[in-house]
């Protein structure tokens, strides 16, 4: 299976497209058009892979719309389809994949107007899909709910985003992915038609959208699970080494009496970067960032010591952030944002270590590159077992060496998420969800959708 991205997107921009009698279809729903915002709304975080920076950097939306009603989006659909303009979702525009940049032009449709909760009952809640997921948790906690997982770009994420382009995140080491039974009961979606429906898909019928780039559907309202909200601590454990650390990461995460939220592992190759919390570490020493509850932080500290660990930075429930931000914006994606402030070379991998002797795999991988791939670790839960999923970031030479890095780790039976490509299945998914491609010929049978982002589009199914 190949695991090298495409050269090129396969679309180019839509060309003649009668503006003005688009504007005017669109009658009431608000609309942008400041070309500075226009551009500022037509990116992700995709620069984080030199590859998709080259690739993206000139594909821009021609106007932005705005909808605060699903009516509004369907208005904006059928404007969009009459016209044949294409049509990109966005939602916080924090995704590292390009998923949102808008390969053939057109209309960008911002969701973030349409950020209510719909309602919440004990263990769920419904809400539109521009929600932030910081005002979801806001909307909760006092109920005694919080979000059961969440990405390192909590605060500006929606939940319509985060179901289109994610996989899990914080909390995955108790609760697993979004794709997992239960996570994700239900979406709500508008399909790209002259006369567009309004679809609700439940149970195993969510699956055609999850992690689809919006490319087969517009999410208007995500049903999600919701878990027991706990008074977190944040820590970090400092070690003399990377095996110490992941050996501690893995006692931690096997520990099933500590209600823990949080588990990244990272050496000092890493740390180095996380300029607010260099005064509380030692110089050399490998760290795990972990989320506890209060409840079992006395247990983690024990725990710590025990693998010859210390705690070096510590906040509770109670305290002020003062001059460090969450933990979480330490781990997952944000490691390789903390290290890009100072060295623009990085980029990184989507590499989880095969397992099961996940320190030993780690000792082989910092033998094989030395300091051209700085191993970064997340335990997570996955199909019920304990696993370590990695983002390694790698100091950026060229893509040929990329390229080698990739395969070694394929080769190594890592389990490899490439993020060098704006194309689904050449990224997370690396085969075609014949299931997302036929609901996107139902649901979208232009092609005005995201277009460019699905293989399979251009692709014949298999003979039944």
């Amino acid at each position: 299976m190949s695991t090298i991205p495409p050269a090129e997107p396969k679309v180019e921009p839509v060309v003649d497209i009668d503006w003005a009698a688009l504007r005017a279809s669109l009658g009431d729903v608000p609309v942008e058009d400041d070309p500075a915002l226009v551009k500022q709304k037509s990116r992700d975080f995709f620069w984080y892979s030199p590859i998709l920076k080259r690739q993206l950097r000139n594909r821009y939306a021609e106007l932005v719309v705005v909808p605060r009603t699903e009516d509004e989006v369907v208005a904006a659909v059928r404007a969009c389809v009459r016209h044949g303009v294409p049509l990109t979702v966005r939602g916080g525009g924090t995704g590292n994949y390009g998923q949102l940049v808008p390969l053939a032009g057109g209309v960008m449709l911002d969701m973030t107007a349409m950020d209510k909760v719909v309602w919440q009952r004990p263990g769920a809640m419904r809400a539109q899909a521009g929600m932030r997921l910081v005002d979801i948790e806001e909307a909760s906690q006092p109920k005694g709910w919080e979000l059961r997982w969440f990405p390192s770009t909590r605060r500006t994420a929606t939940i319509g985003g985060f179901i289109a382009g994610g996989s899990g995140g914080i909390g995955s080491i108790n609760y697993g992915v979004l794709a997992d039974r239960g996570s994700v009961p239900a979406v709500r979606v508008v399909t790209m038609e002259a006369e567009p429906r309004v679809l609700e898909l439940r149970g195993e019928e969510v699956r055609k959208v999850l992690k689809a780039y919006g490319t087969n559907g517009i999410i208007t309202e995500v049903e999600f699970g919701l878990a027991p909200a706990w008074p977190w601590v944040e820590a970090v454990v400092s070690f003399a080494d990377l095996p110490a650390a992941t050996t501690f990461g893995l006692a931690l995460a096997t520990a099933d009496g500590i209600v823990k939220r949080e588990i990244g592992v990272m050496p000092w190759g890493a740390a180095q970067y996380f300029r607010p919390l260099v005064p509380s570490l030692s110089e050399g020493a490998s760290i795990a960032i972990v989320i506890v509850a209060e409840s079992s932080n006395e247990a983690l500290k024990d725990l710590a010591a025990h693998h010859g660990g210390t705690v070096s930075f510590e906040r509770g429930p109670g305290d002020a952030e003062g001059s460090v931000p969450p933990l979480y914006e330490f781990t997952w994606n944000h490691t390789t944002l903390q290290a890009l402030k100072t060295e623009k070379t990085m980029t990184y991998l989507q590499a989880g270590l095969p397992g099961p002797d996940f320190v030993a795999q780690t000792r082989t991988l910092m033998e094989t590159f030395g300091d051209e791939v700085i191993p970064h670790h997340e335990f997570i839960r996955r199909e019920g077992r304990i696993a370590c999923g990695g983002l390694p970031m790698i100091r950026y030479t060229s893509e040929d060496r990329l390229n080698e890095i990739i395969r070694w780790f394929d080769a190594f039976g890592a389990r490899v998420f490439n993020p060098h490509t704006c194309v689904i299945e050449d990224g997370g998914m690396r085969t075609i969800n014949w299931s997302q491609v036929a609901f996107k010929r139902q649901s979208d049978p232009l092609g005005l959708l995201n277009p460019g982002k699905m293989r399979g589009w251009f692709e014949t199914p298999p003979a039944a």
